[in-house]
């Protein structure tokens, strides 16, 4: 990287949506652009989660791009391998390797008032850009709780999204931490292999069958000799998501039927009523996300698993005390346990026209302008950003809309002209998210009785969206000037000055 490289844009990750930011940039005509990613390939989350059984939980045609569809999925339900090399497929394709830059974590970006431009160090040296789309996506940062004496443990210790590869768990007393999506799969995966498995359940979750099969050759030879089936599985896999919508964020007493349904999928596979009952959630279906496996029960009820509840409270040595006192001897511990997601990290590293970090701005709790543009960090956007989450469809739908309002921004910076920004107006990024907010009042994920990665330390939730993909899609198709103040440099003074655009429009959706 030169040392003192400027471009037009500088995208932060290389995932679903670095890579999707880097292919709506070049049918843009915009080529002046990189992509920062701190590891060595593509792949985002999709390259760091390689642990045994890993799979995607969205199907195969939906969990992909509009503009590049793969009719070759081998399954309904792809696996990690798959969708990593589909999304090395896409950057070769659309002719990105010449803008990524691998290794290059972002240490910093900071907003200069005068020259309206970000200034970014990164670990293999330091560049500006106008504009700075963050990718970096809430599934990036494993979380590990800080459990008292976890360091007096003896054993091989690691999180699900650093799986060891090199440490072999054959014959091994395994305790795993968490029950999330992770979790699920792993378990399985590795049932048959270790001596001991312990489970430490803090919440168990409700789990749904998995409607997964292979995808035949005559089908995918379908695809490939006719586009539009392609285009027409993934509508209706839309299509039948978006008439789900309103039982999560409307009616969550309609799920009641889908929790009949999870409850007749538990009771198959456990026989024993002791087991099914710490199995069995206390809260609505759809609080949290609900999970898809047709191996998890099955596993659990082998006689080398055990089911722990209360989750994991201190470790003494190789030994691991539960919340219920149970005592527990393992050589390996696993955490599922999740991700940073309402404390990005990257929100700590971006310093805006005030002096703040992001992350001080969010103290109070994340918000962002239709999920984009944060008031007082100028010509910077995220991609999945608050309030943009989806508890029941495909991330690639809200990251595609999320991309036709960055591809709008651009427009807008062009039209100006000239050394020009824009910055959040706050009373457009207070009402964006009083709206959202007040929407989010009545749904499953607020009312349905439990704690879950959606809230955060506040008990508010600044994850998911509560609408379905086609209002937020019309939210995000253009950006409103009038929710932006113009910013740009004067000629005879060489600093920045606002130009009003107006008065903030009214939230759409």
């Amino acid at each position: 990287m030169a040392e003192h490289e400027h471009v037009r844009v500088a995208v932060i990750g290389s995932g679903f949506g670095g890579l999707g930011a880097a292919v709506r940039l070049r049918r843009e005509g915009i080529t002046d652009f990189v992509v920062l990613e701190r590891a060595g390939g593509v792949g985002g989350t999709w390259r760091d989660n390689s642990y045994p059984g890993c799979a995607c939980d969205v199907p195969s045609h939906l969990y992909s791009f509009s503009f590049a569809p793969n009719p070759d999925w081998p399954r309904t339900f792809s696996g990690q391998e798959h969708i990593r090399a589909y999304l090395e497929h896409v950057a070769d394709v659309f002719r990105l390797r010449g803008h990524l830059r691998f290794n290059s974590e972002v240490r910093r970006a900071t907003w200069d008032t005068e020259k309206l431009r970000w200034d970014i160090e990164t670990s293999s040296g330091r560049l500006s850009a106008d504009v700075v789309v963050s990718a970096t996506g809430p599934l990036s940062d494993p979380k590990v709780p800080d459990v008292p004496g976890l360091g007096t443990f003896p054993g091989k210790v690691f999180h699900s999204a650093r799986w060891d590869h090199d440490y072999d768990l054959a014959g091994k007393r395994v305790a795993m931490i968490g029950t999330g999506a992770s979790a699920i799969q792993i378990v399985p995966a590795i049932q048959p292999q270790v001596a001991r498995l312990s489970l430490f359940q803090r919440t168990p979750a409700w789990v749904m069958p998995r409607v997964d099969r292979p995808i035949s050759g005559v089908e995918r030879g379908l695809h490939r000799a006719l586009p539009a089936t392609t285009r027409l599985r993934r509508g209706l896999l839309w299509g039948i998501r978006e008439l789900q919508v309103q039982a999560f964020t409307k009616h969550p007493e309609e799920l009641g039927f889908v929790e009949k349904i999870a409850r007749r999928n538990m009771a198959r596979a456990i026989k024993d009523p002791a087991l099914r009952a710490k199995l069995t959630p206390d809260y609505r279906i759809g609080c949290k996300r609900i999970l898809l496996s047709n191996a998890y029960y099955p596993a659990l009820a082998r006689p080398n698993v055990d089911v722990v509840t209360g989750g994991l409270t201190e470790v003494r040595g190789s030994t691991l005390v539960a919340a219920d006192g149970t005592e527990t001897e393992a050589d390996a511990i696993i955490f599922g346990t999740g991700f940073h997601v309402t404390d990005m990290p990257i929100a700590e590293r971006v310093v805006g026209a005030e002096g703040r970090t992001l992350a001080e701005t969010w103290k109070g709790g994340m918000q962002a302008l239709r999920g984009a543009t944060a008031a007082g960090f100028p010509n910077w956007m995220t991609i999945i950003g608050p309030n943009t989450g989806l508890g029941n469809s495909s991330m690639i739908l809200m990251i595609e809309s999320q991309l036709n309002y960055m591809a709008d921004y651009l427009r807008q910076l062009n039209v100006i002209g000239g050394r020009t920004a824009l910055d959040a107006r706050p009373a457009a990024v207070d009402a964006w998210n009083d709206r959202v907010q007040e929407r989010m009042r009545r749904t499953v994920w607020n009312t349905g009785g439990c704690t879950s990665w959606y809230l955060d330390a506040s008990g508010r939730n600044t994850t998911i969206w509560p609408g379905t993909t086609t209002e937020f899609r019309r939210a995000t198709r253009h950006v409103d000037l009038g929710e932006y103040e113009v910013l740009r440099v004067r000629a005879d003074a060489d600093a920045p000055r606002a130009a009003s655009s107006g008065t903030p429009a009214e939230v759409e959706a």
